[in-house]
């Protein structure tokens, strides 16, 4: 855990559970793309930089999740590094508690304000500023998260925060998170279009091609589609379509989970109603989901 991975002469990854990109500058000068899950992800990245001789430059952040933001309040107050994040997710890592808060739809209680979902706060700026670094080239990669991005870096090398998930993940956890379906499936035909001579996703291996994920992820996402056009086939209410999921896809239910897949099915079932595929009916002071088909 915490391996430093060497992709090129100059783009290095640290393999832990979400892969934090490293981009090593001429000068010995370093830029990391996110900062892992928490403080103590942040002391081992500080100590990377000590053996190495390298001075942390800035994090790039691809998005606000609190694993990808969890060591930049302890390596910005160790090193005075610049934090950049794109559009919404600066907020988002300025004022983290929005994480739990909008998964819970309301004020999180404290089982949900822990480190997995409630990093601690730093001072990240828009990637629109004018000190963001001109070397590295922002991918937009919306759907995962608000306005998630990638880098590429100047080697070629581009890192895709949580655009795809790996066949392992989508078989046990099979609902993974997604906000915006609509923008998640564009992006996933973005993905394909693009050439690089590696390709560093969060959460799986590196690949020197990302159209076999993108099929793969996208297929996913299709089957849940069919799945709940299927449970909306008689009208229902968001608890039991959100119960049959759980079921039907042997999922077990916890706060975390409860939140994380939930959202999700929601975004799923706005989704589904924008394009006409199903309809929102109130009866008896319940809304309830029904079938367009």
């Amino acid at each position: 855990m915490y391996e430093l991975i060497q992709v090129s002469n100059n783009s290095y990854y640290v393999n832990c559970p979400a892969k934090i990109g490293v981009y090593r500058c001429e000068d010995d000068s370093v830029y990391f793309i996110d900062s892992g899950n928490d403080k103590e992800a942040g002391r081992r990245l500080r100590q990377l930089l000590d053996r190495n001789g390298w001075r942390l430059r800035a994090i790039l952040n691809t998005h606000s999740n609190a694993d990808h933001i969890g060591g930049n309040r302890y390596l910005q107050t160790q090193t005075g590094c610049k934090i950049f994040a794109p559009g919404i997710e600066a907020d988002f890592t300025r004022h983290p508690v929005l994480e739990p808060a909008f998964l819970y739809g309301g004020y999180p209680s404290s089982a949900l304000r822990h480190k997995f979902l409630l990093a601690q706060e730093s001072c990240a700026v828009d990637i629109t500023s004018p000190d963001f670094p001109k070397e590295a080239e922002v991918l937009p990669l919306p759907g995962h998260f608000f306005d998630m991005v990638g880098y590429r870096m100047p080697d070629g090398v581009c890192f895709m925060a949580d655009c795809v998930s790996s066949a392992e993940t989508l078989e046990k956890y099979r609902v993974g998170y997604i906000y915006d379906v609509k923008a998640y499936l564009q992006t996933l035909d973005y993905i394909e279009s693009l050439k690089a001579p590696i390709f560093i996703p969060s959460h799986t291996e590196p690949v020197t091609d990302m159209r076999e994920l993108a099929e793969l992820n996208r297929s996913v996402v299709l089957e849940i589609i069919d799945r709940l056009l299927d449970i909306c086939s008689e009208p229902v209410c968001f608890e039991t379509v959100l119960q049959r999921i759980f079921n039907d896809f042997g999922l077990s239910m916890n706060l975390d989970q409860y939140c994380l897949v939930g959202n999700t099915v929601k975004s799923y079932l706005s989704y589904l109603k924008d394009s006409g595929r199903v309809n929102i009916i109130f009866k008896d002071n319940l809304l309830l989901w029904s079938s367009a088909i």
